[in-house]
């Protein structure tokens, strides 16, 4: 193993800590039984909420990019 592929576990173990941390939206039962009205209703992420967001966003493009390096690497 080279260095990319221990940097590959690594951000792969944040993005699941970062996702795992996230708040769930709406349940998908609600959207097909109708129960909530606001379901479409723009909700603005603030605080944590909004840096879980971005850094799991950045850790994903991330994974994508050591991927593929590791890939034209080996």
């Amino acid at each position: 193993m080279i260095w990319v592929d221990y940097l590959i576990i690594i951000v792969a173990i944040l993005l699941v800590i970062t996702v795992l941390l996230q708040h769930s939206q709406d349940n998908i039962q609600d959207a097909f039984s109708g129960e909530k009205s606001e379901l479409f209703k723009n909700k603005k992420t603030r605080g944590l909420e909004l840096f879980l967001v971005r850094s799991s966003a950045v850790l994903a493009l991330l994974l994508i990019v050591l991927v593929v390096t590791s890939n034209l690497l080996h």
